[in-house]
């Protein structure tokens, strides 16, 4: 049973190391080939280390963002103490890395391609699906979170708002250096996010809770345990209209799962009634942990 339970453990910490890397390297090759060949500077650690490189073209966007996560690293320190830091310290310095090797070997001095609009829905995405794939395990990718840490700690500010204005001041300096067209799809950008970062961590914990009435309710039970490796909460009612008792059944499943019952009560149950909600915040056992 110990080993068991050594064996999940490590199973779980190898999974959080592997969603978390792959987070983070997916936001890098957003910052790397879509961001910094436009200059799309959508605030954050990646934003100012744009507008920094063009400022010091001496240095790569890769080598700013080293330089500033460290700043930003050593702040989360004296301000959050070490064990508050975290993953964010590795998610910092990952990142980077990340963003100077993509830079090694993908080397670009213009745009991949001259649809720019194409090219800021992919610098919006692939950041966007990192981040939530990052916060979705408890993590973060570091920078900016840093200052939010120590305004949530210090202050009474609203952070959203707080960081709001910072990327503004960023997107504001980018269109001082690169034009108003550059100006106006980093604007787009920064308001895109927000909706696709949220989206994303949605459509990734989406699960449908399933409910079920019905007067022949073993078969349904059964296949849910058994066919589906599910539980569920069953609780005693009756029919308004028709007076009859019957079971009410709750349980929450996958897209496929949720589709495999509909079909089960479809043959074997057709007078069952059967809503089905989508819900993306479920916490407990065999979901997320509270």
């Amino acid at each position: 049973m110990l080993q068991k339970m050594k064996n999940m453990r490590w199973a779980s910490q190898l999974s959080f190391f592997f969603l978390i890397n792959a987070g983070l390297l997916l936001t890098a090759v957003g910052i790397a080939i879509f961001k910094t060949p436009n200059h799309f500077a959508l605030g954050g650690t990646s934003g100012m280390a744009i507008v920094l490189s063009t400022l010091f073209p001496k240095v790569n966007v890769g080598g700013f963002m080293w330089v500033i996560n460290a700043v930003l690293v050593v702040i989360g320190f004296v301000f959050l103490g070490v064990h508050a830091m975290g993953w964010t310290v590795y998610s910092s310095f990952a990142l980077s890395a990340y963003v100077s090797l993509i830079e090694a070997l993908v080397p670009l001095t213009e745009p991949l391609t001259n649809d720019t609009l194409l090219e800021l829905c992919f610098a919006v995405f692939l950041p966007a699906v990192g981040s939530a794939v990052v916060f979705n395990i408890g993590a973060s990718t570091g920078g900016t979170d840093i200052v939010a840490m120590i305004l949530t700690k210090y202050t009474s500010l609203e952070i959203g708002k707080a960081l709001m204005v910072s990327d503004a001041a960023i997107v504001v300096t980018a269109a001082w250096l690169y034009g108003p067209a550059t100006g106006l799809y980093c604007i787009l950008g920064l308001i895109t996010k927000a909706f696709v970062v949220d989206g994303a961590i949605e459509s990734i914990n989406l699960r449908k809770v399933c409910t079920v009435v019905t007067s022949n309710p073993e078969g349904v039970k059964k296949f849910i345990l058994e066919d589906l490796n599910r539980s569920a909460t069953v609780e005693q009612a009756y029919g308004a209209y028709t007076h009859q008792e019957m079971e009410v059944l709750m349980t929450v499943l996958t897209r496929q799962q949720a589709a495999a019952l509909r079909n089960y009560l479809r043959k074997n149950d057709p007078h069952a009634f059967i809503t089905i909600v989508n819900s993306s915040e479920i916490i407990g056992k065999g979901f997320r942990n509270i």
